[in-house]
């Protein structure tokens, strides 16, 4: 039989869950919450707290710091999951919190994203009323997942993603502590095994503390034997993490948001990591083709009408393709549009002219530019005047298209780059003909 590192009670309770903070000062990488003068702190020492949303990665804290305002508040405190309670469950809170003549009860509501429209809607009553104070978790944007009539009575406090030197700091306090950690069992550890795992873990403290909770139960043999464990032994034993993505959550918004503005900023190299982040994530790679067609127009235009063409191209590639080799021609394009010359010039225009068109809706064409099929059109003065450009010089004739009363009105304002500057000698060329016509009558 394997030897048991450690009693049959302290095995019962996870690593990450023995060495969790209990006060403050043990929080790390929040000092802009738990800080002198800061929110929680502050809130704490007056036993005052607002309904607050904490909103951060996986790992960073949330529980922890609900778990901390528990100890240290006089209100009666209550938890709830939001994946596996629902509104039978927040209904007997409330009806508990109701009876209690002392303080608001506060209500932790871990994943609180998950809850739909009603459940949320459910809270309001009694947090307006001062019932209860909520607390919420949540690894996703709340703009977008909560509802915002609870949002607006809700502090959003960010929790910060951990640095690598934060979960560090964290896996060593786990092997030296004696009471809940690894203290007592005087583990040999090669110098970059924890660096190795602060790593992997990427800002997770929990994993970081449950990966090196298994590796450690893994090799009990070794350590009584009195070995070192090292970061060879790890790998040979532990899975590499995945990737933190979620294609339909947060972090699907804010990768594409980041390879957006990478190819804005002209960044190749840059744009290609966040591709790369989102394929290796498990992005549809379409999906990132698409967003690469609206790139073409809406940043670049006719500045390099060719980038269109070059999107378009990529995305019937990797269409044709699929993963992986379908993903060279994405990266493909992402060069050719990261390194082309940028204009916002159409996307402008396209933008004031719908404005103009969506409030002139009534304005009907001149008439010298309408088709007069029939005989009463005709008589009615449909295409009455029309000159046909080719019968003239230089296939030009000075005439007015817009209606009256847009006169005058300019919509597109091509740059001085790339091919937008031809684009704008072109169109100088055509108004300086139209202004000679003009002056000939």
């Amino acid at each position: 039989m394997a030897a048991t590192l450690f009693p049959v009670e302290k095995e019962k309770i996870p690593l990450a869950d023995r060495m969790r903070p209990t006060v403050l000062d043990e929080v790390v990488g929040q000092e802009h919450l738990t800080g002198e003068g800061k929110l929680l702190r502050q809130a704490l020492a007056a036993d005052r707290l607002p309904s607050m949303v904490f909103w951060g990665p996986p790992g960073s804290g949330k529980t922890t710091l609900a778990r901390i305002i528990a100890r240290h508040t006089s209100h009666p405190f209550e938890s709830l999951s939001a994946v596996l309670d629902g509104v039978k469950e927040v209904r007997a809170v409330v009806e508990r919190a109701r009876h209690s003549h002392t303080h608001a009860t506060i209500l932790f509501v871990d994943e609180i994203h998950r809850f739909n429209r009603s459940q949320q809607d459910a809270f309001l009553p009694f947090v307006e009323e001062g019932t209860i104070i909520l607390i919420g978790a949540t690894t996703e944007n709340p703009s977008f997942e909560l509802v915002g009539a609870l949002l607006s009575r809700c502090r959003v406090a960010v929790l910060h993603p951990l640095t690598g030197q934060h979960v560090l700091q964290l896996l060593q306090r786990a092997v030296q502590d004696e009471k809940q950690g690894f203290g007592s069992l005087s583990l040999q550890l090669s110098e970059e095994l924890l660096p190795a795992i602060a790593q992997q873990a990427e800002g997770d403290a929990r994993y970081a503390l449950n990966l090196l909770e298994t590796f450690v139960q893994l090799n009990p043999a070794a350590i009584q034997n009195g070995e070192t464990l090292t970061l060879t032994m790890l790998q040979e034993t532990l899975q590499r993490r995945a990737g933190n993505y979620d294609k339909s959550g947060d972090a699907h918004f804010n990768l594409i948001s980041a390879l957006h503005k990478s190819l804005r900023g002209s960044d190749v190299d840059a744009a290609l990591y966040w591709l790369a982040r989102m394929l290796t994530g498990g992005e549809d790679g379409l999906y990132i083709a698409r967003r690469l067609v609206r790139f073409a127009s809406e940043d670049i235009g006719n500045a390099d009408p060719q980038a269109l063409t070059i999107a378009l191209a990529a995305r019937d590639s990797y269409h044709f393709l699929g993963s992986p080799e379908g993903e060279l021609a994405l990266a493909q394009a992402v060069v050719y549009l990261a390194t082309a010359p940028k204009s916002n010039a159409l996307y402008v225009a396209y933008q004031k002219v719908r404005q103009v068109a969506a409030s002139s809706t009534s304005l009907a064409p001149p008439m010298h530019i309408l088709n007069a099929p029939t005989r009463l059109m005709k008589d009615l003065g449909y295409g009455q005047g029309y000159r046909y450009p080719h019968d003239h010089e230089n296939a030009f004739v000075a005439a007015e298209y817009l209606p009256e009363s847009l006169l005058g009105q300019t919509f597109y304002q091509p740059v001085e780059r790339g091919f937008e500057r031809e684009i704008g000698k072109r169109m100088a060329y055509w108004q300086r003909l139209k202004q000679r016509h003009l002056a000939k009558k």
